[in-house]
């Protein structure tokens, strides 16, 4: 390697240090958390809020969100199911000031499931398949999602793209 050389890469090394506490105060501003009262984050679902229940959401709960959060979406799907991951909830147009959804309520914003219905559906995995983990994922953006109710899930995961100021993860499991 030539001298030249080395001294390009030694100054690169510097200002990619120099830069790094910024990212890091960045990455510290947009911690975001949710949680549930239903069930433990890893833990199963209660039946409630299954297809062999009553099917209705559980009560979700989250931190206060980052600087600049003009609203909350949140996405709930199954990653093992057969057929690749399967959503059960798009839900969107949530405001920045509230701290949760009570149970079996919805936002204003809601669009397809995998199942072509409006609104959540709850676990339904097929028996005996073993459990599967169910992904509520909430996400805090620099934007109002405009869409129409019912909008389908590839035009609401477009709208999200490049306005997602943090997002957090609640996993659980339903087995039947």
């Amino acid at each position: 390697m030539t001298r030249r050389r080395r001294g390009s890469l030694a100054a690169l090394a510097v200002a990619l240090v120099a830069t790094a506490p910024a990212v890091a105060v960045r990455e510290a501003q947009s911690v975001l958390s949710i949680r549930s009262s239903a069930f433990r984050g890893g833990g199963p679902i209660p039946v409630l809020f299954t297809c062999d229940g009553a099917n209705v959401s559980p009560r979700l709960t989250w931190s206060a969100p980052p600087k600049g959060t003009r609203s909350f979406a949140l996405l709930v799907d199954d990653p093992d199911a057969p057929r690749g991951t399967f959503t059960h909830w798009v839900a969107w147009g949530i405001s920045p000031n509230v701290r949760g959804l009570g149970q079996g309520k919805a936002p204003s914003g809601e669009g397809l499931n995998d199942a072509g219905r409006v609104g959540y559906l709850g676990p339904c995995p097929p028996s005996g398949d073993g459990p599967h983990r169910y992904r509520f994922r909430l996400h805090a953006l620099d934007t109002v999602l405009k869409l129409p109710r019912g909008a389908p899930k590839q035009a609401f995961k477009a709208a999200l793209r490049g306005h997602v100021l943090a997002a957090a993860q609640l996993v659980g499991t339903y087995e039947r």
